[in-house]
């Protein structure tokens, strides 16, 4: 069994890589392009105030891309401290002598001038920094990352809602789906060696040999999740890990993140408007403890890494692994909802040109969607290109998020995309589905 290397498409590379910088700057900007006072406030202790995350990608930029691979002289060698994440918890960040929106604005626009110019000058082959471009790369799924980030701020902040919304086209099946499909049993390949700029926690790739279970078509519903809370699932601890029944009490959780009810209804907040809960779409705003107790409480259990990126990825025609559940190319609209422009998960049962080669939908895209696992490192992993952005982060601490989410661009959703956070977080845009074991004679 073997991966397939993500082809260089058609174009030159320094031309595709300044595409998808400037794609991620836009963003970036579109996504801080409002009042002063809304971007240094502090929203909610989780988050940073929008402007720190606004000069932080800056700052990644000139570390990585004008100091380490053009080797030119720093910008504003002054502030590495103040925007560096692992320096200040978000909380502490609004007491940091923090750049203005304006100055931060400046900041990224003569990092990326530099930056641009490196881009031009410098052969993108030989040390692995730059092979592929893949120190470019990087910086472009960093940016992404924190515009997500940023989104997942904005929906914590008050006040009515700022953010443009783009309707999401209907892209639902006709047919009638099953509620799970069956994943036979055998090895598959997990991981890559190849993909040009996956992260070092997505290599390298290894076989595993996985018994046959069954694994939810869709992700689990607002509706579906409704059933479970009606049937006391927040009030019995049978159904909750000793852990999150113990944060269940010490917080309150009766619901998920920015529900509440009102004459007798559930309605939720969504970027600043108030709207009856959609029954059909993918929960999210759910912790990983919350997934959990619904899984058992359903007679079933959530996937384990292993499990989501076979489904996602297995094709059993080839015996090979795909780059995405449809196949090896990128993401195109019909594939996925990714990109933010939503600002919603779409129904349950989306997107039919981007089912898996088992028929599993919507792995790609919409919800974030919690493991059983925790965040450990594939066997032959090495550190790259710095212990921080993953090694630090492994142990038992910290559960797997897989397939990204509605917020999440492209070029940071590949099948092999390792997300994690704590088990308690719900400000993320995460939900969850379910699995369970198939007996012998169904996986026969």
């Amino acid at each position: 069994m073997t991966t397939t290397a993500e082809p260089l498409g058609s174009g030159d590379l320094r031309a595709e890589l300044a595409n998808r910088l400037e794609r991620a700057r836009n963003r970036t900007l579109a996504l801080t392009d409002y009042d002063d006072g809304e971007l240094v406030k502090q929203h909610s202790p989780l988050m940073s105030p929008l402007v720190w995350d606004l000069a932080h990608v800056g700052s990644q930029e000139e570390l990585w891309l004008v100091r380490d691979v053009g080797g030119r002289l720093p910008l504003r060698c002054d502030i590495d401290e103040m925007y560096d994440a692992f320096q200040h918890s978000r909380s502490s960040r609004p007491s940091l002598p923090l750049l203005s929106p304006t100055e931060s604005r400046q900041y990224i626009a003569e990092v990326r001038d530099k930056a641009l110019d490196i881009l031009d000058r410098t052969p993108l082959e030989g040390k692995p920094l730059l092979e592929n471009g893949f120190a470019f790369g990087m910086i472009v799924q960093h940016e992404q990352q924190h515009a997500e980030t940023m989104l997942a701020t904005h929906q914590l902040r008050d006040g009515e809602r700022i953010l443009p919304e783009t309707p999401l086209p209907d892209t639902r099946g006709l047919a009638e789906l099953p509620a799970e499909v069956l994943v036979p049993a055998g090895p598959f390949t997990m991981g890559t060696s190849i993909e040009r700029w996956a992260l070092d926690n997505e290599r390298p790739a290894h076989v595993l040999d996985l018994a046959a279970y069954w694994i939810d078509t869709t992700p689990v519903t607002n509706g579906e999740y409704q059933q479970f809370m009606e049937a006391g699932g927040y009030d019995n601890a049978a159904w909750w890990h000793p852990d999150g029944w113990q944060h269940r009490n010490e917080t309150g959780l009766h619901a998920p993140k920015y529900w509440h009810r009102t004459d007798g209804n559930w309605v939720r907040k969504r970027f600043g408007a108030v709207e009856p809960v959609p029954a059909d779409e993918p929960v999210q705003h759910v912790c990983w403890y919350e997934a959990d107790a619904y899984a058992r409480w359903a007679g079933r259990r959530l996937p384990t890494e292993a499990e989501w990126e076979k489904a996602a990825r297995y094709d059993p025609d080839s015996g090979r692994s795909r780059r995405y559940p449809w196949g090896d190319e990128d993401p195109a609209p019909d594939h996925a909802n990714l990109g933010g422009a939503a600002l919603r998960p779409a129904p349950a049962g989306s997107y039919p040109d981007g089912a898996s080669a088992r028929g599993v939908r919507q792995l790609i895209g919409d919800v974030w969607e919690w493991v059983s696992s925790d965040f450990e490192p594939y066997p032959g992993f090495n550190v790259f290109p710095y212990e921080e952005y993953s090694q630090v982060f492994f142990g038992p601490d910290y559960k797997v998020l897989r397939g990204g989410s509605w917020a999440t661009d492209p070029a940071a959703a590949r099948a092999t995309f390792r997300n994690w956070d704590y088990p308690i977080r719900r400000q993320i845009f995460a939900g969850f589905r379910t699995a369970r074991d198939a007996s012998l004679s169904e996986s026969a």
